[in-house]
């Protein structure tokens, strides 16, 4: 049986390690700060760069087959523009390295609204057979591929970040049926950034 909280704490680390790689000093919250597991710090010249991270990882044998639960405190509006998500999958072979992929969170909590919004509704459900609210979200490892390795996004305020999640989303977000959340960013309008990937409904 996988140790959760084990799979936790390989994530941070491992997202620090990468941070500290590439210029950032990085600092573990230890659950002290909601919604942030790691304070990063980037300095150039006399500028100081600070991001807020937060990390989900997962675990699996399967990289088509892993998705992150993404509930609703995933899916609340940002407190400011430098906070970011690092997902992770760890694979069960040592020999493989985690893969790690760099959202914003105004991205993250698009994602996960729409993902499961249009699974809930879709028009091919069987009737009565879905019912699980969006608090009980999860996001496949497809929906964020393109973030993969895009620690460079860290250095740009998420409002001006490019979406890359895929095209279809941008398509849902504007649908009745799907939408955004209620108190979403981009309900005043969607990003003319949205460069999106290809995608199954």
């Amino acid at each position: 049986m996988v140790d959760t909280k084990q799979t936790k704490t390989i994530g941070e680390h491992h997202v620090a390690a990468e941070l500290a790689r590439r210029g950032w000093a990085p600092a573990l919250t230890r659950d002290g700060l909601e919604r942030t597991d790691i304070l990063a710090v980037l300095a150039e010249g006399a500028q100081r760069r600070l991001v807020e991270i937060q990390v989900k990882t997962a675990r699996g044998a399967r990289m088509d087959s892993i998705s992150w639960p993404l509930g609703s405190k995933s899916q609340e509006p940002s407190l400011h523009d430098r906070e970011y998500f690092v997902m992770v999958t760890v694979p069960h072979d040592l020999r493989e390295r985690p893969r790690n992929f760099v959202v914003p969170r105004i991205h993250v909590a698009a994602a996960a609204w729409i993902e499961h919004m249009n699974w809930l509704t879709h028009p091919d459900a069987p009737p009565g057979k879905r019912n699980a609210p969006v608090e009980r979200s999860r996001v496949l490892l497809r929906t964020f591929a393109a973030y993969e390795d895009r620690w460079d996004l860290l250095e740009t305020d998420q409002s001006r970040c490019p979406v890359l999640l895929p095209a279809n989303y941008r398509d849902l977000a504007i649908t009745q049926r799907v939408g955004l959340p209620p108190d979403h960013e981009w309900n005043a309008g969607l990003p003319e950034s949205w460069v999106g990937t290809e995608h199954g409904s």
